[in-house]
């Protein structure tokens, strides 16, 4: 990197971050009362590279949100810790949003185009620079002054060439999304249960005899609003274990030594997807660690497009579909799931629409946390997964969720062949 941080220096197109900005750089606030409602608090786990990741977000009940950290659309946003440097573009979406303290917000002048410079400050060139610029002996991070002299290039064909590539993918990201969300109203209203009417109850008892059929001595396996809920879905509606409907197998652990990181990686290596690289319902383009070719090859793992993953270890309850452009290495903490051949013979079922069961709340998450354990220091579900009730929805109802989570998964696949390009292109500037 030392030929391209020379070419940096010289470029007369290269340009200190801080000229980009109107205001800023500024920091979250520190928010620890979490709650099951209220606006988004986006921290720096949910920042992944170019989106925010709505998977596992916290809640909280917060009305005087300072000024100065009111997020506004194109806003960019910063890790400044854990994995400093990774950069976010705000969407419509994220504006009612709240940023963490590790979060550093940058708004850009008019004139500068925000696509453009998301995508450079998500490059390898940038983020070996934020490398070179860490400071803290403990905890290492990215100050601002620090943060603002890193430079961008900014030159006009590159920038030509880029933003619209960007522009489109954000609007991809945000369609899909809105798509998913409407197909999960969309089963919420054919499966036609009010779940709240079933009431919570902080206190409760329960026979000896409720142990019989499963040895699960845990409050939450036999708490009421999960049990008295899947009552209610199993009274309307026929229920299948999702043992019985599909195959389920877990991915590998191969090893810490064997992990690559971003920017040591050959072209050649494979992403390691660990159960923090689900996101948004899919994997991460820019996980932390990638895997040689040549592990990918013995694992032989029997992974493809269209399959369902879960997260069984770890951060529980995840769901993904993998696309085409999703050529990856799974960890042992994520399930593989594929429905066999008679379950979609006999209940019309698609992995589209078990994706989308999976994502439920009421269904898949209250599920797993009944079966949540805890070994050694790890929550896990163990192979509790295959008990997973899956209800049976009739066929068109299984056919029009089915067509909107395909739409869905079309659009993020072509987002993510947009973002292959656009890195291709700035690495290809700098020959790396």
């Amino acid at each position: 990197y030392a030929y391209i941080f020379k070419k940096l220096e010289t470029s007369p197109n290269a340009l200190q971050l801080d000229k980009f900005i109107s205001e800023g750089p500024t920091n979250g606030i520190d928010l620890r009362n979490f709650t099951e409602s209220g606006k988004n608090y986006i921290r720096i786990s949910d920042m992944r590279r170019f989106f925010i990741s709505y998977s596992d977000i916290k809640k909280v009940e917060f009305d005087k949100v300072p000024k100065k950290i009111q997020l506004e659309e194109k806003d960019i946003l910063v890790s400044r810790k854990g994995t400093p440097g990774i950069s976010v573009i705000t969407t419509k979406n994220d504006i009612d949003s709240i940023i963490g303290t590790e979060a550093i917000l940058l708004r850009i002048k008019e004139g500068y185009d925000p696509y453009y410079l998301i995508a450079f400050l998500n490059s390898k060139v940038f983020y070996e620079q934020v490398l070179n610029n860490l400071s803290g002996a403990v905890a290492s991070g990215i100050n601002h002054p620090s943060l603002k002299k890193l430079k961008i290039l900014y030159d006009k064909h590159l920038v030509k060439n880029i933003s619209g590539k960007v522009k489109k993918t954000i609007e991809l990201h945000v369609k899909a999304n809105s798509i998913l969300t409407n197909a999960q109203n969309i089963f919420y209203q054919k499966l036609d249960l009010d779940f709240s009417k079933i009431e919570k109850e902080n206190t409760f008892s329960v026979n000896l005899s409720g142990f019989a059929e499963i040895d699960l001595w845990t409050p939450s396996y036999s708490y009421p609003l999960y049990v008295n809920i899947l009552k209610a879905i199993k009274k309307k509606w026929k229920t299948v274990p999702l043992g019985e409907i599909a195959t389920v197998k877990k991915g590998d652990e191969v090893g810490s030594d064997k992990y690559n990181k971003y920017l040591d990686k050959k072209n050649s290596d494979i992403p390691f997807i660990r159960t923090s690289d689900v996101v948004n319902y899919e994997v991460d383009q820019f996980p932390d660690y990638y895997i040689p070719e040549e592990i990918y090859q013995e694992l032989k793992q029997d992974i493809r497009a269209g399959d369902v993953l879960f997260t069984n270890d770890g951060k529980i309850g995840l769901a993904a579909i993998l696309t085409p452009q999703d050529k990856v290495i799974l960890q042992s903490h994520i399930k593989r799931i594929r429905l066999k051949k008679e379950a979609i013979e006999k209940y019309k079922f698609t992995q589209e629409y078990l994706f989308l069961v999976l994502t439920i709340k009421e269904v898949a998450r209250y599920q797993a946390e009944r079966y949540t354990v805890i070994q050694s220091t790890i929550p896990t579900i163990s192979n509790f997964i295959l008990d997973f009730e899956i209800p049976v929805l009739d066929k068109n109802s299984i056919d029009e969720i089915t067509k909107l989570v395909k739409e869905a998964f079309e659009l993020k696949d072509e987002k993510k062949k947009l973002i292959n390009e656009v890195r291709e292109e700035i690495d290809g500037y700098f020959e790396i």
